[in-house]
C-alpha cells in the first residue's frame, strides 16, 4: 500500500484510520540538440583557418587576400544551421503527445484522452504537487481538502477529503481526475459511473513514482516539463546512492521508522526504500508493508536511529516504552522528526524526502 499519510494528531489509532494514514497526507531536460552548436563551432573553425592563412600570408609581404572557399565549405556553412533547425524541431515534435491517447491506470482500465485536458481535477496531494510541478496551475480545477502544497494549492476549490464531494467533482466538468491509493477502486468505479474519466496512480516504488510523472506529463503534453522534474529527481537519488556507497560496511546503521503512532513500515514500501536507499537497515524489514510496531523485534534489532513523524508521532512516547530505553537510539538520543509531506507523498519532492532521511541517519555525510 502507498503512503501520503493523512495530517491526522490521534494519539491512538484504529486499524481503519491507520489505514488511511498509510496512504500518507493523501497522497501529491534536456532535450535541445547540439547540431546547432556543433555547426557553429564548425564555421568557427573554418574562418580562424582563414584567418592564420591571411596572416602568415601578411608576415611574408603579401597581400592578405582570403581563399575563396571550397565548395564543401560553402555547402557546411548553408547547410549547418538548417540541419540544427531541423533536428531541434524533430526533438520538440517528438516530445508533444499525440491524440487520442490511451493508456491502462493502476486499476487495469484503459483511459482514454482526445485532447491535452484543460480542467482537471485532482483527488489527493501528491497528484496535485506532481500537477503544479508540471505547470498545471490554470488547468487544475478542483483538489482534495488535504492537498497544502504549493502553496496555490490551498486557493482551489475543494472536491472533499476521505469523504469526496461528488457534486462538486462532476459539477466542475473536468477532462480527467486524477485519484492515488488512498481513493480505492470502488469508488474510482462509482466516479466512472458518472460518466467522469479518472485515472488512477498506485506507485510501489521510487522508481515507479518517477514513471508516474513522465505519465503524467504524456497525458497532459507537458512531456518536456515532466523530464525536467524526473531529472532532478534521479539527480538527487543517484547523489544518496553514490554517498551510502562510500559508507563502511561496518558503520552502516539500523534505522526504526514510526510514521504514525504505534505503527511502522516494512518491505514493499517506498518509504523503506528510502531507508535501504540511505545505505541503512530498516528495523522492521521483517514485516512486509505497514504493521503495528512489535515492540519486543524492535527491542531486538536495537536501532541506532529513530525517525518519527513530525506531524503525529510524540518522540517521548517511544522513549517510555516498556524495555525501549535500552536501545542504543533512545540512549544515545538518536531521535529524529521527519518532515510527513517530503517522505510520504509520491510526487516530485520525494526525492527530497530522500535526502532528509540520509541526512539524520548519516549526518554531514553528503558532501
Amino acid at each position: 500500500m502507498k503512503t501520503d499519510v493523512a495530517k491526522k494528531q490521534n494519539t491512538e489509532v484504529s486499524q481503519d484510520e491507520a489505514n488511511g494514514m498509510q496512504s500518507g497526507s493523501f497522497h501529491a531536460g534536456e532535450r535541445r540538440a547540439s547540431a546547432y552548436r556543433l555547426g557553429r563551432m564548425l564555421l568557427t573553425g573554418t574562418a580562424a583557418l582563414l584567418l592564420t592563412l591571411s596572416l602568415a600570408a601578411c608576415g611574408q609581404g603579401q597581400s592578405a587576400v582570403a581563399p575563396e572557399p571550397t565548395t564543401t565549405e560553402t555547402q557546411t556553412a548553408e547547410q549547418a544551421p538548417a540541419e540544427a533547425v531541423d533536428t531541434t524541431e524533430a526533438a520538440e515534435t517528438a516530445s508533444q503527445t499525440v491524440y487520442p491517447l490511451t493508456l491502462t491506470d493502476a486499476t487495469g482500465t484503459e483511459v482514454t484522452l482526445d485532447a491535452a485536458p484543460s480542467k482537471i481535477v485532482s483527488l489527493a496531494p501528491s497528484e496535485t504537487e506532481t500537477l503544479f510541478a508540471l505547470g498545471l496551475d490554470e488547468q487544475i480545477v478542483g483538489v482534495s481538502d488535504n492537498d497544502d502544497y504549493p502553496e496555490a494549492a490551498k486557493s482551489k476549490p475543494k472536491m472533499g477529503g476521505f469523504e469526496l464531494n461528488t457534486e462538486a467533482i462532476v459539477a466542475a466538468q473536468p477532462d480527467i481526475v486524477f485519484v492515488a491509493d488512498v481513493t480505492d477502486d470502488a469508488t474510482v468505479e462509482s466516479l466512472r459511473g458518472l460518466g467522469l474519466n479518472v485515472f488512477k496512480f498506485n506507485p510501489d516504488t521510487l522508481e515507479d513514482v518517477i514513471n508516474d510523472v513522465t505519465t503524467y506529463g504524456e497525458i497532459t503534453d507537458r512531456q518536456a516539463e515532466a523530464k525536467d522534474v524526473t531529472d532532478k529527481m534521479r539527480t538527487d537519488i543517484e547523489k544518496i546512492r553514490t554517498a551510502a556507497a562510500s559508507i563502511d560496511e561496518a558503520d552502516r546503521k539500523t534505522v526504526y521508522l514510526e510514521f504514525s503512532p504505534g505503527w511502522t513500515v516494512g518491505k514493499g514500501e517506498f518509504m523503506d526504500e528510502l531507508i535501504s536507499t540511505s545505505g541503512a537497515i530498516n528495523a522492521a524489514n521483517a514485516t512486509t508493508g505497514w504493521s503495528e510496531v512489535d515492540a519486543e523485534a524492535i527491542i531486538q534489532a536495537n536501532p541506532d536511529v529513530i525517525l518519527y513523524s513530525q506531524l503525529s508521532v510524540d518522540p517521548q512516547t517511544i522513549k517510555d516504552r516498556s524495555g525501549w530505553a535500552t536501545i542504543a537510539a533512545v540512549e544515545n538520543d538518536q531521535l529524529f522528526a521527519i518532515d510527513d509531506n517530503l517522505v510520504s507523498r509520491p510526487g516530485p519532492r520525494l526525492s527530497e524526502g530522500l535526502i532528509e532521511v540520509f541526512n539524520a541517519i548519516y549526518p554531514d555525510a553528503l558532501q
